[in-house]
């Protein structure tokens, strides 16, 4: 079981200062970080013993869901043990001294860059496309030039020494990112704790009414569905995978026979895992609107 309050490694897709370092922090804040290349390094990492969890990035409220995940997880043998919710907060920074007048160029992620056509528009700076976020403050650290700034997150400004020049600088509120906690061993969530999630996996026939029999226990039962998501199989139109959270402990009657019927009608389930609710989702209870992809 990892313990949110013990001492540990926590790796995460991207530089120091992404918003996925900074969800780390957050989340584990006695922890410490560690940056890697790609997801799949990311998952190696507490797959070889080089950290004890993983922060990923599952879904986003602008984007949707981040399709690596999606493919990377279920092969990856670890364990959903935890979930957090990342409020995305961009800040405009460049190296101390620097004021709005002298700067020329703004650096960020792609993403990020639609984020923040307001303040590209009212301050006529030269839009540059870089890497990610994170990146983009290093960049700027390197260069020192007051003329380039970059938009990333305070942790970012902090790690590279630079001053923020203006916080949430996106044009949408409430842009939140969710991770899934993985790593190599289940929590051991007792029944009946109030707030839990389950993560399944599972496979259908690609036949008419399959999807609508395997979950129609969930309805009858009264379990909330949280998200439903769905992706073929190596490429085959025979069959289609689905990912799915709903709210409550495997062991509570409702959730059980529920999932008797999942078992029943559906080719394979798999359990990704058990784990505590994010307060989260009771003080954000009505989801921001949808639309533009992850950053890192």
């Amino acid at each position: 079981m990892t313990d949110a309050h013990a001492t540990g490694i926590i790796a995460f897709q991207g530089r120091p200062g992404a918003y996925s370092d900074l969800a780390c922090r957050e989340a584990r804040p006695s922890w410490t970080t560690l940056p890697c290349e790609t997801f799949a390094d990311t998952i190696a990492a507490v797959h070889d013993g080089r950290a004890d969890a993983a922060m990923l990035a599952c879904e986003n409220s602008l984007a949707g869901r981040v399709p690596d995940i999606h493919a990377l997880l279920p092969q990856s043998n670890l364990f959903i043990v935890g979930e957090h919710f990342q409020r995305v907060e961009h800040c405009l920074m460049g190296i101390p001294g620097t004021t709005l007048q002298d700067a020329r160029r703004i650096h960020t992620h792609p993403v990020a860059m639609a984020q923040i056509r307001g303040l590209i528009r009212e301050t006529g700076l030269k839009p540059v496309v870089e890497f990610d976020t994170a990146g983009s403050a290093e960049l700027v650290r390197e260069w020192g030039r007051k003329e380039d700034v970059a938009v990333a997150s305070s942790l970012a400004a902090d790690l590279n020494g630079l001053v923020i020049l203006r916080h949430n600088v996106e044009d949408a509120a409430h842009n939140t990112t969710r991770f899934y906690i993985a790593a190599r061993t289940p929590t051991e969530l007792p029944r009946g704790i109030r707030d839990s999630m389950t993560t399944l996996l599972f496979r259908v026939s690609n036949q008419p009414g399959a999807l609508y029999k395997v979950l129609g226990g969930f309805a009858t039962n009264g379990i909330n569905m949280t998200r439903l998501e769905s992706y073929m199989l190596e490429g085959s139109f025979a069959a289609t995978q689905f990912l799915l959270d709903v709210e409550g402990h495997p062991d509570d009657p409702a959730l059980s026979a529920a999932l008797r019927e999942l078992s029943f009608f559906a080719e394979q389930v798999d359990l990704l895992g058990v784990y505590p609710a994010s307060p989260f989702r009771h003080d954000n209870a009505s989801p921001p609107p949808s639309g533009t992809p992850v950053m890192k």
